[in-house]
């Protein structure tokens, strides 16, 4: 049986806790916070709950999932990959790809599990939509457009490209089939904080002459996150907030016609992704498959927020 330690029970670890105590695999917690350990130790009482990662790492534990903050993904990984441990990190992997790919290469080299938590990867909607483009009933997939905007958590350590985009970085690569990123354009304002951008929109071209355009902002008036796929033949909306996906039957014909053949609603299965995120995880610890977010996704994603951010600040 695959016993788990989660890193961090904050904001969203706490959540990472919940579930794999109620799919029967949470061994231990690791927190700092005192207070925090006590609310732990009331609410897990089989668990055991650990003062510092060193101790959780000398256990007899065979996965670590990492609920920390970013900077620290890449040092408490690789500790723990060098202690044998499989290991889940939470997104963004690295804030460099340079360490992230030595994540992937020490896992690969080392017969390790390593997935990252690309959480929407596993929203039941997004799976639907990469099956189906697959599929290639739509047709060669030509563009995929993301929104993500809200009045929403601004943060003063990280920018909002940083803190908002892996989740739809790792959607446009894994709708588009993940081809190797070519060309960044990008335009980043700061109006709250000197030198940190609360609005982003980027625009990515791929080698396979596919392109994708992002926009991010935690200074939006209204809550918008959805995905819009232009491909050959059919278009596709996934709006996030309201958990519907739409096919339209809309396309350019070869005499440069607009063809409306009306809209298709996908009935899309009532499911938790992160419940199916942390059974994927214990599954390939179990078969030692290749997570669908590996290492080497976690890589692509980084690469990618890197490069913006190089194009954003020089």
């Amino acid at each position: 049986m695959t016993n788990v330690i989660v890193v961090g029970s904050g904001h969203w670890g706490q959540n990472l806790v919940r579930n794999f105590e109620q799919l029967s695999h949470l061994s231990g917690v690791v927190e700092v916070d005192p207070t925090l350990r006590q609310r732990l130790q009331a609410n897990y009482p089989k668990a055991t709950i650990y003062e510092t990662f060193d101790a959780a790492l000398a256990s007899d534990a065979s996965a670590v999932v990492l609920a920390t903050p970013a900077p620290t993904h890449f040092e408490l990984a690789l500790a723990a990959l060098t202690a044998g441990k499989d290991v889940f990190v939470e997104k963004p992997m690295t804030l460099k790809a340079t360490e992230a790919r030595q994540l992937a290469e020490y896992a690969d080299a080392h017969d390790r599990i390593l997935m990252v938590g690309h959480l929407l990867l596993y929203q039941p909607a997004i799976a639907w939509m990469r099956n189906y483009l697959q599929s290639g009933e739509a047709g060669a997939v030509h563009h995929v457009a993301t929104q993500r905007l809200n009045l929403g958590k601004v943060r003063s350590t990280e920018n909002v490209w940083w803190s908002l985009a892996p989740h739809d970085v790792s959607i446009i690569l894994d709708l588009l089939g993940s081809p190797a990123l070519e060309t960044v354009q990008a335009v980043g304002h700061a109006r709250l904080q000197s030198a940190i951008a609360d609005e982003v929109q980027v625009d990515l071209a791929f080698a396979t002459g596919q392109t994708a355009h992002l926009h991010c902002s935690w200074q939006w008036p209204l809550k918008q996150r959805d995905t819009v796929v232009i491909a050959e033949h059919q278009m596709l909306v996934y709006d996030e907030t309201e958990q519907v996906v739409t096919v339209h039957h809309k396309r350019i014909d070869d005499d440069l016609n607009a063809v409306d053949d009306g809209i298709q609603i996908i009935d899309i299965a009532d499911a938790q992704p992160l419940k199916l995120e942390c059974e994927h995880f214990l599954a390939c610890v179990s078969s030692r498959q290749r997570p669908h977010s590996d290492g080497w996704n976690g890589v692509a994603v980084v690469n990618i927020l890197e490069r913006v951010e190089t194009v954003l600040y020089g």
